[in-house]
């Protein structure tokens, strides 16, 4: 039998330890539960400069926790997978650390890759220079409704061209790269952009600006809602053949098929939608699966460190211009 892959989980907060501590056993938000809870890992250690949140993930998880990296690497800890789950500044120092003592097969680090794109690419570089494989945590890739409208993009099930809007806030780069991403897997490379309006800055390096994007296989317009009022995260995609709505955040996946309307010569949505299954509930579950599946040589659907690296590319080039007609 396999060896379970051993886990060093950098970053005890939200996403690492505390988004799911308050919901049912059903529900895996956080890297920590989904580690321990799937069959192919072991929560090797943990690394939080907090002691509470320390105490935390011992207490909840069985694993020692250090108060940085270097403690625990003093003490011997193994790491098969790192996860970085620190503040975006932090990123590359933490994979700096690591690879300088150890090699592990794989990195999964968080949303943006860094907050600058020197930063992103050493990072990239790093990993391509030690052969281990670096994949940035877009979960919503991994889910399940995720990779069924992208089975059905690719093969025409969804007809294309197709033409979307997309609702997003908290800024370009920390949220709306999300979506940026998933829709980069759904419609492939970003060909262009038009920006419609600057928008306002998010905090001191972001921007939410309402940006047309041209893709290979069709346009996407962005617009930023405002975080302060409600949370607001939706795609809709006219196609061809019918309507996809991707809403909730992704709890909520419909397509709606085109079909013949009462009137000769007309064709309307049909009143009842199909409702596409998904695994939000498990969401970083399916990432953790997802990364088995790599690290068995099986075909998977993370974004790895060049298509997270396009991304901010694409991403940052769009900050910048928003960015400068503020200032202008």
């Amino acid at each position: 039998m396999t060896a379970p892959l051993r886990v060093l989980l950098v970053g005890l907060g939200q996403i690492g330890v505390g988004y799911d501590l308050q919901l049912d056993e059903a529900s895996i938000y956080s890297h920590a539960r989904a580690f321990d809870r799937h069959a192919a890992y072991r929560l090797a250690a943990g690394v939080d400069g907090n002691p509470d949140s320390r105490a935390t993930f011992t207490r909840h998880y069985g694993a020692p926790a250090y108060a940085t990296v270097e403690e625990a690497l003093a003490a011997q800890v193994a790491v098969d997978v790192l996860v970085i789950a620190v503040p975006t500044p932090a990123h590359g120092a933490v994979l700096r650390a690591v690879l300088a003592a150890r090699q592990p097969r794989a990195v999964l680090c968080e949303k943006p890759l860094a907050d600058s794109l020197d930063e992103a690419r050493a990072m990239v570089a790093a990993c391509a220079g030690r052969d281990v494989a670096l994949y940035v945590n877009y979960m919503r890739r991994s889910d399940r409704a995720v990779i069924a409208v992208a089975e059905r993009l690719r093969s025409g099930a969804i007809t294309g061209p197709v033409k979307g809007v997309c609702w997003y806030s908290k800024g370009l780069r920390h949220n709306g790269s999300h979506f940026v991403n998933l829709l980069e897997y759904w419609l492939g490379p970003l060909a262009g952009y038009q920006l419609i309006e600057a928008g306002r800055r998010w905090h001191d390096d972001d921007a939410e600006p309402d940006v047309q994007l041209r893709f290979e296989r069709g346009n996407v317009t962005m617009l930023a809602a405002r975080e302060e009022a409600f949370s607001h995260y939706t795609i809709e995609l006219v196609a061809g053949n019918g309507r996809l709505r991707y809403e909730q955040g992704g709890r909520l996946v419909l397509w709606q098929a085109a079909e013949a309307g009462a009137l000769a010569g007309y064709r309307t949505l049909a009143p009842q939608a199909q409702e596409l299954p998904t695994g939000m509930q498990r969401y970083q579950w399916h990432v953790a699966d997802q990364l088995a599946a790599a690290l068995a040589g099986q075909p998977h659907v993370l974004c790895d460190g060049n298509a997270a690296l396009a991304t901010l590319e694409h991403v940052q080039q769009i900050i910048d211009e928003s960015l400068g007609r503020m200032s202008a």
